[in-house]
């Protein structure tokens, strides 16, 4: 081939561009065996197993609990249902039991004059509004469609009267002056008599007693002056009677001489 090429080029020849290419051997790739079932068996048997705590460890430590920040309206209706739990004195649960709008209406307008207010919430919101006050007892009552109707004053007698023709709420249980009662409660409370009434009977029963306790304490000393009047009129009375002897005898001794 060299020599071809020098002849080429004396000869003034073209001579085409060639490259030399080194040919090196192939590498030899070997695939692996599988393993025999009998040693995959004995690798499974004789795997090593760590061994479990005695307490899991979900049970040592806690798991993270991620804080939900409340959005914008659910702050309000917290807020709002801070203030109505805080203002009211009369606080009472109802079922909804599929009212119309209209009635419902109706209704609202019936209580607003009797100064006593609809209020309507989540149950979501009320529970974690009221799961760390004193109204937690209330939290059973808010299952399902709730209506929360409140007074500045407790008016029990004026809302049983209003809602007794409403047959699609019910009363479940209500909060009077931070005493929970239920619907025969409720019932019982609205039958006491008012207010004036009962102070009427709570100042009529002081002045009874201070009547009776001052009549106690004139009583010995009107007894003791009573004894001593007629003791004096006893003693009186005993010597006048021994004075009108004495007069008769006087008198007989002067009209003795003289007959």
């Amino acid at each position: 081939m060299a020599a071809v090429c020098g002849w080429l080029l004396r000869c003034g020849g073209y001579l085409p561009p060639h490259q030399i290419v080194r040919h090196g051997s192939k590498a030899v790739t070997r695939h692996r065996k599988p393993l025999h079932i009998l040693r995959q068996k004995l690798l499974a048997v004789t795997e090593y197993i760590p061994p479990k705590p005695a307490i899991p460890e979900r049970c040592i430590r806690a798991p993270k609990q991620e804080v939900k920040e409340p959005f914008g309206f659910e702050k309000l209706l917290r807020r709002e249902v801070e203030v109505t739990f805080r203002e009211n004195k009369m606080i009472t649960v109802f079922q909804n039991n599929s009212i119309k709008s209209d009635d419902l209406k109706l209704l609202r307008h019936r209580l607003l004059k009797h100064d006593i207010r609809m209020k309507f919430f989540p149950n979501q919101i009320l529970r974690s509004c009221l799961e760390t006050t004193k109204y937690r007892n209330l939290l059973p009552l808010f299952i399902g469609h709730n209506i929360v109707i409140v007074s500045k004053e407790p008016k029990a007698k004026e809302l049983l009267q209003t809602v007794r023709n409403t047959t699609q709420i019910s009363l479940l249980g209500a909060c009077i002056e931070d005493v929970l009662f239920s619907r025969q409660g409720v019932v019982n409370y609205s039958r006491l008599p008012g207010m004036q009434i009962i102070r009427g009977e709570i100042v009529s029963g002081l002045t009874l007693m201070t009547s009776q306790t001052c009549q106690l304490l004139q009583s010995g000393p009107a007894h003791l002056t009573a004894l001593l009047e007629q003791y004096v009129k006893q003693q009186s009375e005993a010597a006048t009677g021994l004075k009108e002897p004495e007069n008769l005898e006087q008198k007989e001794i002067q009209g003795s001489p003289g007959s």
